[in-house]
């Protein structure tokens, strides 16, 4: 009952965010005028005002939407890497997803006539640099998680390298809209966006929800969950293909987002328990939660549009060094 409750709680609490951020800016609008535009767009009644259509159903839904998306998935893609990893300061980028998903951007922004679309080229090399990372560690039939995590290390290395020679090749234009990129941001966020993420996102996270049990098997060990009746290399194989899926899904849409995959799962753990069939919806939710909050704050501290990168990792350090406090107190207290 504890883990339903806490899933209702945080529902709720999503939707009274997302109608906060959708009457916060710049255009001062009220609920009701939320209301008529959905109204009006989903049901055909009623008729609304042009501007509001556009500020509310053109601007600010899609980037609600994409918010919840991309949070969801970040959160996940956390739950995932942590419990394969069975390292609590794991993060989805661990095996080089953002160098890789970076270097993609930086292509298709420095060549446009060859990468056409900057966010297909920044999926495929996001999903490029875990496909490397894992082939560099697998010796003789299996993964060692320390030769994956290194080797991911090394690949993102690389990547980064290679982003940092597209950058002092590039104009002046063309290095702020790398810069830009790479801190993230939701403001090119469109229905199409979203139409793409949830298509490929939400079936991810339900197949992750419905193997939930067998990744609490794998985080106890290969030898335990091998004597428990499953292939730890099959399935470790599986969760990094939803997780990396869902990861550079995300990063391709709205840039470089980091410590939602990592705060997420651990406020998940303290609310809900080890249980990854628990966290998966409990951390998916606060993910959606945070992100959307920080989007909002973002979009409406100052006359300018904040990157989303920077106003996640302001809040989340302090979040992240208070789970590093709480731990150590009970650890030594």
């Amino acid at each position: 009952m504890r883990v339903v409750w806490s899933c209702f709680f945080l529902f709720i609490l999503l939707i009274f965010s997302a109608f906060f951020a959708l009457i916060s800016g710049n255009l001062d609008l009220k609920i009701s005028d939320v209301i008529s535009v959905i109204l009006y767009n989903i049901f055909g009644i009623g008729s609304i005002d042009p501007t509001t259509q556009i500020v509310i159903w053109n601007l600010r839904f899609p980037r609600i939407l994409i918010a919840i998306l991309v949070g969801i998935s970040l959160a996940s893609a956390g739950v995932i890497y942590q419990s394969i990893f069975r390292n609590p300061l794991v993060e989805p980028f661990i095996l080089g997803a953002s160098a890789g998903a970076s270097f993609g951007a930086s292509l298709a922004i420095l060549l446009p006539a060859i990468f056409i679309s900057l966010q297909i080229s920044a999926f495929a090399f996001g999903l490029l640099a875990v496909f490397l990372a894992y082939i560099l560690a697998f010796q003789k039939g299996v993964t060692n998680s320390v030769a994956l995590v290194l080797s991911g290390v090394i690949v993102g290395s690389i990547f980064n390298s290679l982003v940092g020679i597209m950058k002092y090749l590039s104009e002046d234009s063309q290095l702020r809209e790398i810069t830009f990129w790479m801190m993230g941001g939701l403001y090119q966020a469109s229905w199409y966006d979203i139409a793409v993420n949830a298509s490929f996102g939400l079936p991810c996270f339900i197949i992750a929800f419905i193997l939930a049990w067998k990744l609490n098997l794998l985080s106890l060990g290969d030898e335990e969950a091998r004597s428990l009746g499953i292939n730890p290399q099959i399935y470790k194989i599986i969760f990094i293909i939803i997780a990396t899926l869902i990861n550079s899904l995300s990063v391709s849409s709205v840039g470089i987002i980091a410590w939602i995959g990592l705060m997420m799962p651990h406020a998940a753990r303290m609310l809900v328990g080890a249980d990854n069939r628990a966290i998966l919806p409990v951390a998916g939710l606060m993910g959606a939660i945070y992100l959307l909050i920080c989007d909002t704050l973002a979009r409406t501290l100052s006359s300018g549009e904040i990157p989303v990168g920077i106003i996640v990792s302001l809040l989340g350090a302090p979040f992240l060094l208070w789970i590093l406090k709480a731990r150590s107190a009970k650890l030594f207290g």
